[in-house]
């Protein structure tokens, strides 16, 4: 597998895995044109897109779904929950085709080429929302983005992981002294909200294996978090439980307005 992030925090969300067998995109937060851009920068065009899979309705991870879906005649793959809220998103200006509505469920797996996967339960202020894991082979890739709390399904989904994009929305302080009203500060940090560094870094020190090869922090936000404060917060919380980050497995912030390296797993 492959994997590439294309846009990571609240300006919008898009990303890629790629395999033998097909290419997946996860969330798309972007226009069209910057995808198109970005996937040409790899030698890659919408063509050879398979499909969409959505996390959830807000608009950072769907306003470019519509036209996109359009434009390269692949399935979009969500929840039936999730599917209307995008209907009724009004940033979304270009709605996904019926006939290219793919509807999932919780905790039934499904094929695309190679790729099989695992939707389940990730709480948030959304219609609906879900985290993946996705099996080629022998390796689970999985994706976890805007976490109100952590489950013991979110656990077990850590636990299996060989590679893991998780959300490192705020840093706590931070939101606490920065400058949103009060009402916002208690939504991002309450339990259907997002995921704060040291959160998500306890998350993996207690619940991660020595299969974890890669962890890339994603969804950062501009003005409550810091790519090196997030770091070094996994880093101190790690080193905690006797774990290296960087070095028992690659740490990775990813940039929210710029594309990622491609990494093979």
């Amino acid at each position: 597998m492959q994997f590439i992030s294309f846009s990571s925090g609240s300006s919008g969300n898009c990303y890629l895995l790629k395999s033998s067998g097909g290419i997946l995109l996860l969330d798309v937060g972007l226009s069209p044109r910057k995808v198109k851009q970005y996937l040409s920068a790899y030698g890659l065009s919408l063509s050879d897109i398979d499909a969409i899979l959505i996390t959830h309705d807000h608009t950072d991870h769907i306003k470019g779904a519509g036209l996109l879906a359009e434009e390269c005649g692949c399935p979009v793959y969500t929840t039936q929950a999730v599917h209307e809220g995008m209907g009724r998103n009004y940033c979304m200006t270009r709605k996904v085709p019926a006939s290219q509505k793919h509807f999932i469920e919780k905790e039934v797996p499904f094929r695309l080429g190679d790729f099989t996967v695992t939707p389940f339960e990730v709480p948030h202020d959304s219609s609906d929302c879900v985290g993946y894991e996705i099996q080629c082979e022998d390796s689970v890739f999985t994706f976890i983005t805007d976490v109100g709390h952590v489950t013991d399904r979110i656990r077990q989904a850590v636990s299996r992981a060989n590679y893991l994009v998780l959300e490192a929305n705020h840093d706590l302080a931070m939101l606490k002294m920065g400058p949103y009203p009060a009402h916002l500060k208690g939504r991002i940090s309450g339990e259907r909200g997002h995921l704060s560094n040291e959160a998500g870094a306890r998350l993996v020190a207690e619940c991660a294996t020595p299969d974890l090869h890669h962890l890339w922090l994603c969804h950062l936000s501009e003005e409550n978090n810091h790519p090196e404060l997030a770091r070094k917060t996994y880093e101190q919380v790690l080193s905690e439980y006797g774990i290296k980050g960087g070095v028992d497995f690659s740490l990775t912030v990813l940039r929210r307005l710029v594309p990622s390296e491609m990494y093979d797993l």
